[in-house]
């Protein structure tokens, strides 16, 4: 009653609502004509739920589909397609890193809202970027040395039975070494190409020379060292991108700005597909069980639109732009930006364009190279809109 009255008196209130929003929203500091202009918080309300169902659906596919296509020639980890689709997520998430989040973490950080001394006197989005990046290595380094150490542990456990042996090549191990007759008395490599066996058969020593290549060897030693570290590089990348994911839905969430939220919507949907590529494709490689794949996968799914809707709810009372949450999420955005560009120039773009595989195939080498740039230079375009 009391409002339509107001409203029958030419007092606007959606007027007054949006003045209280936009002095609350900015604390004192200088607000910015297209915010001012484009300020509806009716269509903002719409265009959040919006988001949400558009990234969760982007996330859960793009997380999905390394791991459910896994048993498809054309997903598999060995395949060109693989290879090319991974190292465009891996410019994609370059490109987030440098051109998305670092930028933004350096606007928070020197934002004239903030006090001058120390704010404005020193760098401190690309500091600590760069700790972040390098704790990230120290972090990388112990968790790979961590899961070595337990794999040779249970390699050592476990042994080798007798049984194991091919019979046809290496008969029972001789008295001599403690253990059957007519057995091995000694087996050495030679040059890695040749198994020399020693046999003592009827009190005779003969030699016997088998011609067999240890590819096979190598290949299995580089599998799990492969394994070792898409394990922790997953572990990893998941860290960097769920903070991100937060900082970014939370922004998201709090917006009373259709303008700011639908180039938000296509940019956070396009990156979180191919964040979630990448990441399954690790989640893959590392060969976890079904559950913890799983749990890693939805994790990732949910993280961003749990975080809009948490901005949905505290929108009313948060203020974006004091300077207690620009320090917050300038912060954050900066140990973001250091995970990300880490985790993509190291374990994703180095550890595949580096390896056996993309050496010794040309076409993939061109094939993921175009698609490395054309990944990086697309997520970098959509700068323009957010």
């Amino acid at each position: 009653m009391m409002i339509t009255g107001l409203k029958s008196s030419g007092f606007d209130t959606d007027s007054v609502s949006r003045k209280l929003f936009l002095s609350m929203s900015t604390s004192g500091c200088s607000v910015s004509p297209e915010l001012e202009a484009c300020w509806d918080e009716k269509i903002a309300f719409i265009l959040k739920f919006v988001a949400i169902a558009c990234i969760l659906l982007a996330g859960f596919i793009g997380v999905a589909v390394p791991l459910v296509g896994k048993s498809w020639r054309i997903l598999r980890s060995d395949s060109g397609f693989f290879s090319a689709t991974k190292a465009f997520a891996a410019g994609v998430i370059l490109s987030t890193g440098f051109v998305h989040i670092l930028p933004d973490a350096t606007s928070a950080l020197s934002d004239p809202c903030l006090p001058k001394f120390p704010w404005s006197s020193f760098p401190f989005s690309g500091f600590i970027a760069m700790m972040a990046a390098l704790f990230t290595l120290l972090a990388d380094f112990i968790t790979t040395q961590y899961y070595e150490g337990k794999q040779e542990k249970q390699i050592e456990t476990s042994g080798i039975e007798v049984g194991d042996l091919d019979p046809a090549v290496v008969p029972l191990v001789s008295k001599e070494d403690g253990l059957e007759e007519n057995g091995i008395h000694n087996v050495v490599m030679d040059g890695g190409d040749v198994h020399r066996t020693h046999i003592r058969e009827n009190g005779q020593r003969h030699e016997h020379l088998e011609s067999h290549s240890h590819k096979h060897a190598f290949e299995d030693d580089d599998d799990t060292d492969s394994v070792v570290r898409y394990a922790v590089a997953s572990q990893v990348l998941e860290l960097g991108i769920v903070s991100h994911s937060i900082i970014i839905g939370l922004s998201l969430g709090v917006s009373q700005s259709p303008c700011t939220i639908r180039p938000l919507l296509g940019a956070l949907s396009f990156h979180q597909f191919f964040e979630g590529f990448a990441l399954g494709g690790c989640i893959s490689q590392a060969k976890f069980g079904i559950l913890r794949s799983t749990l890693m996968a939805g994790f990732f799914a949910v993280t961003a639109p749990i975080s809009v809707g948490i901005g949905m709810g505290v929108s009313s009372f948060y203020d974006h732009d004091s300077p207690r949450a620009l320090i917050v999420e300038g912060i954050l955005d900066s140990i973001s930006a250091g995970i990300l560009i880490y985790m993509a120039l190291v374990d994703l773009i180095a550890a595949e364009f580096l390896s056996k595989k993309m050496k010794s195939n040309f076409g993939i080498q061109m094939v993921s190279f175009i698609a490395l740039f054309l990944g990086a230079g697309l997520m970098a375009s959509l700068a323009v809109w957010a």
